[in-house]
């Protein structure tokens, strides 16, 4: 039941969408503007910066939320493997409500807010190298699906140098997996340079 539990919670909470508040907000469906995305860079191209913001703050704290429900429910777990793998199912379960919610037709977002939110309270440590590189890669290249290929890389690399059990890794593989089959689009628009720029992205004017 616990399993049952963690992975319920975590579906649920990653259902709520910020690309639907911000939409609410401005009666606009972000899933027929743009590129047809609900997640933060979309909000952005769309509805300017400052919405795009709103949107990055919701899907980054749902991660942080649901994650930190759990730790917290759960901290009286006798054994610190299954500790950590009631984390990690919590983790992946919140990423898959946010990219499949039920309620939009399981065509949600990307999940790399998200993502930033569950890293902060799976490890600090990793947390703080793998959204360091997210953001270093991301103005270095001025491509945000580089910034975001290079975090998931490195999110499993360091599960691995932390010496995590076999639960957590599989679950970061997966959603790594599931990443970068979200992502084909944007490589295909990278391979043809039509793929948005980061820069792009900060000057969008339209915050109204």
């Amino acid at each position: 039941m616990d399993w049952i539990m963690v992975i319920f919670v975590g579906y649920l909470i990653g259902c709520f969408h910020g690309s639907q508040v911000a939409g609410f907000l401005k009666k606009t469906d972000l899933k027929e503007s743009g590129v047809k995305n609900a997640g933060a860079s979309n909000a952005t191209i769309v509805l300017g910066w400052k919405y795009g913001v709103l949107v990055a703050l919701i899907d980054i704290g749902k991660g942080i939320l649901s994650v930190l429900l759990i730790r917290l429910l759960f901290s009286n777990v006798e054994s610190h493997e299954i500790f950590l793998s009631l984390l990690f199912v919590n983790a992946v379960s919140v990423i898959i409500g946010h990219i499949f919610p039920f309620h939009m037709q399981f065509r949600g977002g990307k999940g790399t807010a998200t993502i930033v939110g569950v890293l902060i309270v799976l490890d600090w440590r990793i947390a703080l190298i793998s959204i360091s590189l997210l953001l270093i890669v991301t103005f270095a290249t001025d491509y945000l699906v580089i910034g975001v290929s290079v975090m998931y890389a490195s999110f499993f690399i360091l599960t691995l140098v932390f010496s995590y059990p076999v639960i957590p890794l599989i679950c970061v593989a997966g959603i790594w997996m599931i990443s970068t089959i979200k992502h084909i689009e944007n490589y295909a628009r990278l391979r043809k340079q039509e793929e948005t720029r980061l820069s792009s992205l900060l000057n969008k004017k339209k915050a109204s």
